[in-house]
């Protein structure tokens, strides 16, 4: 038999593969053979009476854990077999914390420790109370965003609603002795930045390994989840655009419900302790979202694509996020996201676990449903029912998407008031948007 995840072969005992015990004792447990090669040959030992004292009280005295120790015999030749159980709370060695996984024994630092204690103890990090934040310092529009969702999504009723923020707080039990939690804090305080450093969304538009423009999207995690899917999508990608009959019809090259999904699940899973912002990284072929985190124990990413139990790693946050409609229970996210992939005839969704990172990776869908034919024969015919002031400011939109009001009447050289009403006139029919705020956002043909 051949070594695995619960099996190990050592040819003599020495006081080192202590550590092995630790490891499968912190991870499904296992057993140890003493007297045999790698691949399982019995060559015995000679001291196998004394080891069967010694190793017992060795493990006990060392790990403060008990294993059954037994001698065992094959072909008249002696041999020691260790049964290690997996246990509840976590094994040290001598301070150090190892874990088995697969067949080797790794030895546990960083956040992977800290994730590791937090699983055997039952604690969670967005469970920990914030003492110096209290109800009345929380978002109005963080709660405004919460119940207007819940009660779109059917998933809280208006009677369950309409009751006093500490209220709602408790019933999402997201207070502890009177204390808001950490959950409460970043998802109903709009500046969680004070208490968790790097709790934000930063978003960047690359060609090849060239940064064209960025932004960053800070407040609460409810205020973020509000935003930052209309942000990608009116901002960073542009939809190919056809038409069917007199319809108009828009595909953009990523499933919307599954970038929705991926980036929700970033927010509530990201291991925030990490003062990392949620990145998403836009290419015109690839779109990666990643968070710092880190999977469950024993989990891959091929874990990821099967079917699988919920595991957040902020339940509850989770919940908030649940309640509010943002997110699906019973592990059923990863699903929807392929799904969405499937409908739209893009690839599946690639998983990438880089130690404390997760990354998803999306492949952008070549629409075959438009040519530049099509759009140049259509833009044709809207432009032509346009009078000649709303073509130049289409046209000098479509060069300077930031132009102001003044500088539009000074081209046009018309009143404040006819540049209103033909900018009015051109959104109406759906040719052009604006995206951000009147002092600092911009224009954007509607055609992409």
């Amino acid at each position: 038999m051949e070594e695995n995840q619960n099996i190990e072969w050592k040819e003599n005992w020495r006081d080192e593969y202590l550590k092995w015990v630790c490891g499968f004792a912190n991870a499904q447990g296992g057993k140890i053979y003493i007297g045999a090669k790698d691949d399982g040959t019995i060559i015995g030992i000679k001291d196998g009476k004394r080891l069967l004292e010694d190793i017992p009280n060795k493990i006990q005295n060392k790990l403060g854990i008990v294993a059954d120790v037994n001698l065992l015999k094959q072909n008249d030749l002696e041999y020691i077999e260790i049964v290690v159980n997996p246990w509840a709370f976590p094994v040290s060695y001598d301070g150090e914390y190892h874990y088995r996984s697969g067949s080797t024994k790794q030895r546990l630092r960083g956040n992977v420790l800290t994730n590791f204690l937090i699983s055997k103890t039952g604690l969670k990090w967005d469970a920990a109370v914030v003492t110096d934040i209290s109800v009345s310092d929380l978002d109005k529009e963080s709660f405004d965003i919460f119940r207007r969702e819940a009660l779109r999504n059917g998933r809280m009723t208006r009677e369950d609603l309409d009751i006093p923020d500490e209220e709602l707080l408790a019933k999402l039990e997201l207070l502890s002795d009177g204390k808001i939690k950490r959950a409460g804090i970043l998802c109903f305080y709009r500046n969680p930045e004070k208490v968790i450093g790097g709790c934000y969304v930063k978003i960047g538009k690359f060609e090849g390994s060239e940064l064209l423009y960025q932004d960053e999207i800070h407040g609460s995690l409810l205020i973020i989840a509000d935003r930052v899917i209309d942000l990608i999508y009116l901002k960073y990608l542009k939809a190919a655009v056809s038409y069917y009959k007199e319809t108009r019809v828009e595909t953009y090259p990523f499933a919307r419900e599954a970038v929705r999904e991926a980036v929700f699940n970033a927010l509530i899973h990201c291991n925030w302790a990490d003062n990392v912002p949620v990145q998403i990284r836009i290419e015109d072929d690839v779109m990666y979202v990643s968070n710092s985190s880190m999977l469950p124990f024993g989990w891959t990413a091929e874990t990821l694509l099967e079917t699988h139990v919920s595991k957040p790693y902020n339940p509850d946050i989770a919940r908030v996020f649940y309640r509010a409609g943002f997110i699906e229970s019973w592990g059923r996210g990863i699903q929807k996201i392929c799904d969405a992939c499937k409908k739209l005839g893009a690839k599946l969704p690639e998983y990438i676990v880089h130690g404390e990172d997760i990354m998803v990776k999306f492949t952008a869908f070549k629409s075959e449903k438009v040519t530049e034919k099509v759009t140049e024969k259509v833009t044709e015919k809207v432009t032509e029912k346009l009078d000649d002031a709303e073509k130049k400011i289409l046209d000098i939109i479509s060069q300077t998407s930031d132009v102001t009001y003044v500088e539009l009447c000074g081209e046009l050289n018309v009143s404040r008031k006819t540049v209103a009403q033909k900018i009015k006139q051109l959104k109406e029919k759906k040719l052009i948007i604006r995206i951000g705020s009147a002092r600092k956002g911009y224009w954007k043909k509607a055609d992409g």
